[in-house]
């Protein structure tokens, strides 16, 4: 008898939120370890996900046992995971080129262009409605955004050319997100993001040979913390997130992750950060705390 696909449980209300921005602060660390690496950042993108791969399957395989035995249990997603994998292994090549290139609150802020779109994507195309509150919540951010991305401009036009890979990626991502959250009605996140995994692994790697990088590393825990943290428990929790809130929160909440950045590029390599940074940061957590003002008990 066939194995059927079991319906994903439904996210608790209490634990969305809270798994939503602690992800996103835990992804905003991953171009610090990008950077720690020595392999190339094409090669950092594999070992991401080529760690995190027996770890996710085995996650997986306990919520849907039906992983090994009928095609992943998979029959109808396949071409939106295809996609799902195609657009994150894009992402990881742009963005971790990007990061190498520019400031990592740059990196971090511009690789989250999808925070722009996917509001977009979801008041213009889904025609979500949006309460007063989100709408104030939009326009703060888009002011914190435009802040942070004047005062990145300002330090240096050297970073053009990693802020334009970041931006590429940013976009990425937007299709990654949208794949993701279509097949999260029918299926749970460990399967899902399994599955997204398993299908970007094999691009990384031979983009990354393709390119002439190194890929086996000297030094292996940047590759190690880079792979849990962001592949692992970052992805996990956003991608359990995201069946709980519309493309407009989504996007809205990516958006604590230049500010997470910003943070630690001036911890660790004594970045600058200039009032307009410290302004725009303060408009996005405005803009966070209204985002969730409405689903409040």
């Amino acid at each position: 008898m066939p194995h059927s696909i079991p319906l994903p449980r439904p996210v608790a209300p209490r634990l969305a939120f809270p798994a939503l921005l602690l992800g996103n602060i835990v992804l905003a660390l991953g171009p610090t370890f990008v950077r720690f690496a020595d392999t190339g950042p094409l090669s950092a993108g594999f070992w991401r996900l080529f760690l995190a791969t027996p770890i996710l399957f085995l996650l997986a395989r306990r919520t849907n046992p039906a992983l090994t035995t009928r095609g992943m249990g998979l029959a109808g997603l396949w071409g939106f995971l295809l996609l799902a994998g195609f657009c994150f292994a894009a992402d990881l090549a742009s963005w971790h080129g990007g990061i190498l290139r520019t400031k990592l609150a740059n990196a971090t802020l511009f690789g989250n262009v999808s925070s722009l779109l996917l509001p977009l994507w979801g008041i213009l195309i889904l025609r979500h409605p949006v309460t007063r509150l989100q709408g104030i919540a939009l326009l703060l951010a888009a002011a914190g955004t435009a802040m942070l991305m004047g005062a990145s401009y300002e330090l240096s036009p050297r970073y053009l050319a990693g802020d334009l890979l970041c931006i590429l990626a940013g976009f990425f991502y937007f299709g990654y997100v949208l794949a993701i959250q279509h097949v999260r009605q029918k299926l749970d996140s460990a399967t899902v993001l399994a599955s997204a995994t398993i299908i970007g692994t094999p691009i990384l790697l031979i983009a990354a040979i393709v390119a002439g990088e190194p890929v086996i590393p000297t030094i292996w825990w940047p590759i190690i913390l880079l792979s849990l943290s962001s592949q692992v428990v970052g992805q996990g929790l956003v991608v359990y997130a995201m069946p709980a809130f519309s493309p407009v929160v989504v996007g809205l909440m990516l958006l604590i992750q230049p500010v997470v950045a910003a943070i630690v590029g001036r911890l660790l390599f004594g970045e600058i950060l200039t009032v307009a940074d410290f302004a725009g940061a303060a408009a996005i957590a405005a803009a966070l705390v209204l985002i969730r003002w409405p689903t409040r008990d």
